[in-house]
């Protein structure tokens, strides 16, 4: 005998809350449907859901097993319109999401962590890559997104770049290093000390040679290269040593009080860091959700950097 389940929920209501109006109110019913409805149940059955003669309502042991079914049914529908209603609007979902490492781990993370928190319903499968790869996984749709640093003329063809923030690097040290006490700093005393690299194949590769190049040096040297943020962050902790960081990165990092930037101007990047996308993909209720969110935190971000700027610019 199959029972409509719809038909077990009103049961389940009425008992629960111990009468045919009480029932009929909290399913948003009126009380003549719901007493029709377990009538047509108790006829189908054969035997009755109720004590007779007994007020206020009381099941039978039969219409209590049945009722207690039709709860867990009631409570399952009520869990799966929530889960309907949190993909709808962008608050649960799968999100795959690839970027730099030194990005990803310095600025991103922060973001899904703070992401998480309003939507606890998402789900972040993160992977690192650089252009050439980060573009070939969103291609064959392994990737529903990428974060990395992108000129305006790499943009390509069959994706669309969303900017969040410019590039802007600056020369990082430990919060103890000699230079970080000092005033005005000379390139002599830049060229006292050795440099630790990013990742070879990476763009703030280039980025370090190119700033170090543009204060003057000639005769720097790096004692250690690649690895990742972590990486760089305890050999630079434990050392005299300088590197080439993101603005942006070095910023949240100061919070710990291990790594500064030093007041030296270097050349920056003609680059924006950004998300990658399909071109002409309809996203998913989540991943706009998650976009708008990431767009809004870069904005908070860059306002906090250019406040603290001029700041220590002594600008208002």
């Amino acid at each position: 005998m199959k029972l409509d389940s719809e038909h077990l929920e009103i049961l389940a209501m009425i008992v629960e809350r111990g009468g045919l109006t009480e029932g009929a109110e909290a399913l948003g019913k009126s009380q003549p449907s719901v007493s029709r409805t377990i009538s047509n149940l108790e006829k189908r059955l054969g035997m009755p859901l109720f004590e007779l003669g007994r007020r206020p309502l009381q099941p039978t042991h039969f219409g209590r097993a049945l009722a207690e079914i039709g709860l867990r049914i009631h409570n399952l529908n009520k869990e799966a319109q929530r889960l309907a209603y949190h993909f709808s609007k962008g608050y649960a979902g799968h999100i795959r999401i690839g970027g730099t490492p030194i990005f990803m781990d310095g600025v991103i993370s922060h973001m899904l962590a703070d992401f998480q928190e309003r939507a606890d319903g998402v789900q972040f499968d993160q992977s690192y890559g650089y252009l050439d790869s980060l573009l070939g996984n969103l291609r064959n749709k392994t990737l529903d997104m990428a974060i990395l640093p992108l000129r305006d003329d790499q943009t390509p063809m069959d994706c669309d770049f969303r900017p969040l923030i410019p590039g802007r690097n600056v020369i990082a040290c430990r919060s103890g290093h000699p230079l970080a006490r000092k005033g005005p700093i000379t390139l002599k005393e830049i060229d006292a000390y050795s440099w630790v690299a990013p990742p070879a194949n990476s763009p703030l590769f280039r980025d370090l040679k190119g700033a170090i190049t543009s204060i003057g040096s000639e005769n720097f040297k790096f004692t250690f290269s690649g690895g990742t943020l972590a990486s760089i962050q305890s050999f630079l902790v434990r050392t005299d040593c300088l590197t080439v960081l993101p603005y942006s990165v070095v910023y949240l990092m100061k919070s710990a009080g291990q790594i500064v930037s030093l007041p030296i101007k270097v050349s920056h990047p003609d680059r924006k860091l950004g998300i990658l996308t399909r071109k002409g993909e309809d996203l998913t209720p989540m991943l706009k959700t998650f976009i708008s969110f990431l767009e809004e935190q870069c904005e908070n971000l860059e306002c906090r950097m250019a406040r603290e700027t001029r700041i220590a610019q002594g600008r208002p």
